[in-house]
This record gives C-alpha cells, structure tokens and sequence, in this order.
C-alpha cells in the first residue's frame, strides 16, 4: 500500500427507497444489504467495507430518512441520523425519476433535510440517482437545479446504482476527501457485520419480496440457532465423507398479530416453504457451504412497540 492510502467512513443516507441498498452492493461488487421494491427495508446500519489499491472505505448503510410513527420507526430514525456523526462524508442518495415526475415530493421530503445534514459539517455528496429512468431526460435538468438551490456547496453526482453509470466517478471524489490512515480490516472482509446478522437479514429479504402490502414491515427474524460441522481430526472442515456438512440455522419470525401467523405461512405452509428455499439457495451462495435452513413463526404482540426487544435484536444500533 502506498504511503498516502486512505481510510475513513461514508454514511449513505436518504429517503426510503432511495436506492442506498442497491448503491452499497454495486460499490461492494457483492450483495450485503437487503434490496427491494418496498420502501424502508434497511433497519440497521449496516457496513460495508471497499478495500482497494488506493483506500478503505467503510460504507454506513442507514435506514431511510421518513416521518413514520411509532417506537420502532423513531429508533431507525435516530440510528440514521446517529451514523452521519461516525463519518467522515455524506452521501445523501435522491430518486431522480421520483422527483422528476412529482416535484412537490421534493418540497415535503427532499428540503426539510437541507438544514440538518448542512449542519453536520461534514463533506456532503448528492447521489441523484436512477437517472437511467428518467424520461424524457430533459426532466433531469430542472431537478438537477433545485438540488443545487437546496444543498449549495454539495458536490452533485448523476448516476445510476442499478447500472453502475457514474458510480466509480462518485466513488473517486469520495476517496480523496477521506484522511491518510492505513486500512483497518482484513483485505477480504466485506462487512463489520456479523454472519447470523446477514442470515436474517437474507430471511427478511425473501420476506419483503413474497408477503403483501404492509405485513413485511410487521416481521423481523431470529436466528435461534446455527450449528456448524463439528471440526474433524483437527481441522475445522467440517468434511463428512469428502463433503462439506451442512451449516444448520433454525429461525423464527416473528409476527405482530396472531392473524399474521397463517399469512406468513401460506396454504398448506407453502409460502413459507418458498421463502425457505429462497433464502436457503442464497446462503448457500454466500456461505459456500450446504445449508439445512428451518423456518419457525412465532407471535410477538406489538414487538414494533417493545423497547426492550428492538434493542435486543439490534434495531437503531
């Protein structure tokens, strides 16, 4: 590494359904957090780390930005707003075709954080993003100006995080901001988060993308337990036979409502039968091992209300 390489920490941080998810994975070239078509799927803060030739960057994933009611959703707020302070820059993401289309969003969503992330202090970087989906593109060039009206200094970035067009741009910008310091974690380490967090939060996504209308937002998932091959001879290879055994995870999701409970598990327990094959094919991917996967649903009266047990499972952290 070179004598100025550089380390430092990037919040990324925006409306809901902004596309941060998606901007952190295309960043990482890996999947991490959790993506979907819903708004306010991230609840924690999830890093991501970028190592490269010139930097390390520690990516700050935060929940959406909203003005959503209740305990659970003030606490993903706080944790947003919390992780700006960690950082070294702001990365504040936009939805390009959302506000080309309905500019009076950007009054009611966009301006009310003009004030409080300029008083960060903190070098501020706007991600316009999915201009790929901006049609006619001359609808791009109004909204690229009351951005700058809104935020004057902020350094302005079109892009598209589905599609990489203009990320590596961004991402050079970001890291000559960021101090002189050596790297901090191992070159192949992708997440300060830990494996049975990213499990659940896999769970959660399969989630998101099968149930209906607002029953996603009133589940999260438990890893109960995870049992891996006991070592062999020594060596923790876990090899039975020749091959690898299975990595075992049971997991529970809770639900809010006991008439939740039937929703999730569908007719027959075939949705969540679904939901398990989904998640299980994919930890299989990113645990590069087998995975025996089972599903448990579980009510918990009101959990979006219990301080105690948001805190417990990490929630606003």
């Amino acid at each position: 590494m070179t004598t100025d390489y550089r380390f430092g920490h990037v919040a990324l941080m925006g409306p809901p359904n902004a596309g941060k998810s998606t901007l952190l994975n295309h960043l990482l070239g890996q999947k991490l957090a959790i993506v979907s078509p819903k708004p306010q799927t991230t609840r924690n803060a999830i890093s991501g780390i970028l190592t490269s030739a010139a930097a390390q960057v520690v990516f700050l994933d935060t929940p959406g930005v909203h003005r959503m009611a209740g305990r659970m959703n003030r606490m993903l707020l706080e944790a947003a707003w919390g992780a700006l302070h960690q950082a070294n820059a702001v990365v504040l993401i936009l939805d390009a075709e959302l506000y080309s289309k309905k500019p009076h969003l950007f009054d009611r969503e966009i301006k009310p954080l003009a004030d409080p992330v300029q008083r960060v202090e903190r070098p501020l970087f706007i991600a316009v993003n999915k201009t790929d989906r901006v049609r006619p593109k001359e609808k791009l060039l109004p909204f690229l100006m009351r951005v700058g009206q809104s935020f004057p200094g902020a350094e302005i970035f079109p892009l598209s995080a589905a599609t990489g067009d203009g990320v590596d741009i961004l991402l050079g910008e970001l890291i000559k901001i960021l101090p002189v310091g050596e790297a901090r974690y191992p070159e192949d380490q992708l997440s300060t988060a830990s494996m049975r967090f990213l499990a659940a939060e896999t769970i959660r996504e399969k989630l998101f993308l099968e149930l209906e209308q607002e029953l996603p937002y009133n589940t999260i998932v438990e890893i109960e337990q995870w049992e891996e091959p006991e070592p062999i001879d020594g060596k923790i290879d876990g090899k039975i036979d020749g091959k690898e055994g299975p990595v075992r995870i049971n997991a529970a999701i809770h639900v809010a409502r006991s008439g939740h409970k039937g929703m999730v598990i569908g007719k027959g327990g075939q949705l969540l039968k679904k939901i398990g094959t989904a998640a299980r094919i994919e930890l299989e991917v990113m645990l590069e091992r087998p995975v025996h996967l089972e599903l448990w649903v579980r009510v918990r009266e009101d959990w979006t209300e219990d301080t105690a047990f948001l805190r417990e499972m990490g929630l606003g952290e």
